[in-house]
């Protein structure tokens, strides 16, 4: 997984008044989890913007001016209600052999062969959580639609890997191409009923004779 650096500086003062002076010289109170006990630092709020407003998922190299260098991913994060400033940032620590639970995007690639032909694609989960070890992270988890035709639906259970684990029911449903009033049948579909009239006629003929037969 692709990962953000944020230069930080570790906070001596964590009352109110010092983290009102934080946000008035545009820095914002951080706390990172996960350690024997909670961490708090600061950074500029300009180092968030490619971690926050991003559909991504991403991990964090937190840099402190100490030379202490911290990884975590994202946990949580207070926006201002009326100017939409970022107000306080939450961060859970990463070890190397301590597995994590993270939302992962999805990425949908190709081009369905059942919308070609009129359908709806349904997406009803942008994002699966999963766990597993930050070496094993992905960036997205992607989805080839390509072969699903109208009434196909793609569920947990066809994403199985060894790499992580889905904290999800293997029946979940992630998409699905649903049929619309101006969707047609799909050509594949419509060849085998095809297939299927020519082996009725071919039988029925060949019925005939014998019919003819037992007139006589």
């Amino acid at each position: 997984m692709k990962s953000i650096t944020i230069n930080g500086s570790q906070r001596e003062s964590v009352g109110k008044k010092a983290t009102k002076a934080l946000r008035n010289a545009g820095q914002v109170p951080c706390v990172l989890y996960g350690g024997d006990k909670p961490f708090h630092f600061s950074a500029p709020e300009l180092a968030f913007s490619k971690l926050v407003y991003t559909p991504n998922a991403h991990t964090v190299v937190i840099n402190l001016d100490n030379g202490e260098t911290l990884n975590a991913v994202l946990q949580d994060i207070q926006f201002h209600p009326v100017t939409d400033r970022i107000l306080h940032v939450d961060f859970y620590q990463l070890f190397e052999d301590k597995e994590i639970a993270l939302n992962i995007p999805v990425h949908l690639v190709g081009n369905s062969k059942g919308v070609k032909n009129g359908g709806v694609l349904r997406r009803n989960n942008r994002k699966l959580r999963i766990k597993a070890l930050p070496v094993n992270l992905p960036d997205f988890i992607e989805i080839d639609i390509t072969p699903l035709k109208i009434g196909d639906k793609v569920a947990v259970e066809d994403l199985l890997n060894e790499k992580y684990t889905f904290l999800h029911t293997d029946n979940t449903v992630v998409c699905q191409i649903k049929t619309a009033r101006t969707a047609i049948v799909d050509e594949e579909e419509e060849e085998e009923e095809g297939a299927e009239g020519e082996e009725g006629a071919a039988a029925e003929g060949a019925e005939a004779p014998a019919a003819e037969a037992s007139q006589e």
